[in-house]
């Protein structure tokens, strides 16, 4: 998360030091405060009754047989139709050859000698004693190890210790969403307000673990901060205009229907904090580390030509970034869009359709904070580069500009010898 600028930064005054830690702390202080509340004080219920036995297997045969008609399908259905010998590695049937109907319907897996897959144990209810096997799915483990490995491993040969830091923010940025942000919204609590605390904590531990602990990451952090209240309150607006209920995916009413607490106009809103703050971060920290370059390349440059240089800096930054948000909400939203492709409605009635809708708020408000962080952090690195500057004293002047050329001097450079006229 976020850009890499691995050359240091020059010294902070302690003058400004003391002003970022005054800031800093105390927010930092009042967001761990708000995570000790809104901590789930109980663990919820599982949800979706007992869980099914699951075991690994290994498919040894495979063999394929018409289909017997049905009322429905005479002709002897879709199928496949067929039996598949499965060695289970795993249960009460460890190392023995169990039968499992081939798998069918939308999503089943297509299975072949050789595939290691995952059977489940189903029980008749009429008589418990009677178990039979299916397969549910195939085991992704190795694979997905594998391409973690090499994740990891390609992030710390290009980065380095940088890159390890990177992929502990990573861990951390999981670890507070899989322990705080997530069991505090099934645990009734407001999302919003979990979500902007849980992204306040994963936005301290990720840019000081990863940039350090410098000015120029604490006034990243700062305008982060400042951007997510921005998109917040943009959310909160913009979903209460639009009349948004949250109901705009059916994994939004098929939670509604296991968890009926759940605020999902407020889970709505968490999900676009959520999904902004990877983005923030990657902005504030390009802007502060392009005022802190700015100066260190040109110390003659005032606090307004740092800002503007970087603000440019900055527009072309948000120009890529906002097609990348658009298209990564698409790219999320493709099975949607294609329905609404589909859909025989007017364009008008689908552009304002509540699946849709939602999504069209989300770019837009994320877009909208994204902006606001630009000039917000640009102007707190101007600030805080300009005001050290000037407590190790005056600022400096600008590098005095050369004496225009005379007129036989250019015309020597141009012609590469004296001028036709001084040879006159």
């Amino acid at each position: 998360m976020g850009a890499d600028h691995t050359r240091p930064a020059p010294p902070t005054p302690p003058g400004v030091r003391r002003l970022l830690v005054a800031v800093v702390v105390p927010l930092f202080a009042l967001t761990v405060i708000a995570a000790l509340v809104l901590w789930p004080r109980q663990d919820r219920e599982p949800i979706g009754g007992a869980d099914v036995p699951r075991y690994h297997g290994t498919v040894t045969r495979v063999v394929t047989e018409p289909c017997p008609p049905t009322p429905e399908a005479p002709d002897g259905g879709r199928g496949p139709c067929g039996t598949v010998t499965v060695t289970a590695e795993q249960g009460p049937d460890a190392g023995r050859q169990v039968e499992t109907p081939i798998p069918a319907g939308p999503g089943a897996p297509r299975v072949a000698v050789g595939d290691e897959v995952v059977l489940v144990e189903l029980t008749d209810p009429a008589d418990p004693a009677v178990k039979s096997y299916n397969i549910a799915e195939h085991q992704r483990g190795t694979p997905l190890i594998w391409l973690m490995v090499l994740f990891a491993a390609a992030i710390v040969a290009f980065g380095r210790w940088r890159g390890l830091a990177a992929l502990g923010g990573l861990v951390a940025s999981f670890a507070i969403l899989l322990g705080f942000v997530l069991p505090g919204i099934g645990a009734g609590q407001p999302p919003l307000l979990v979500a902007i605390v849980g992204a306040a904590l994963i936005m301290f531990v990720v840019l000081y673990l990863t940039h350090g602990i410098t000015a120029q990451t604490s006034v990243a952090v700062l305008g982060t901060l400042g951007s997510l209240v921005v998109t917040g309150v943009l959310g909160l607006l913009a979903t209460s205009a639009t009349h948004l209920t949250g109901f705009g995916s059916e994994d939004a009413t098929t939670l509604s229907m296991f968890q009926g607490d759940v605020d999902l106009h407020g889970l709505l809103l968490a999900g676009i904090i959520i999904g902004s703050l990877g983005v923030l971060d990657d902005v504030t920290v390009t802007q502060a580390a392009t005022v802190t370059e700015l100066a260190h390349a040109n110390p003659g440059l005032s606090r307004r030509q740092l800002y503007r240089a970087a603000t440019r800096v900055g527009r072309a930054h948000i120009a890529s970034t906002v097609n990348t948000i658009v298209l990564a909400y698409a790219g999320a939203s493709l099975p949607l869009l294609l329905l609404l492709v589909a859909d025989s409605r007017p364009v008008s009635e689908i552009l304002t359709s509540e699946f849709l809708a939602q999504e069209i708020v989300r770019s837009a408000v994320a877009t909208l904070g994204l902006i606001a962080a630009v000039p917000l952090t640009t102007g707190l690195a101007a600030i805080v580069t300009t005001a050290g500057r000037r407590s190790h004293g005056a600022e400096p002047a600008p590098p005095a500009a050369r004496p225009p050329a005379g007129r036989d001097d250019a015309l020597e450079a141009l012609g590469g010898g004296k001028s036709t006229e001084a040879a006159w």
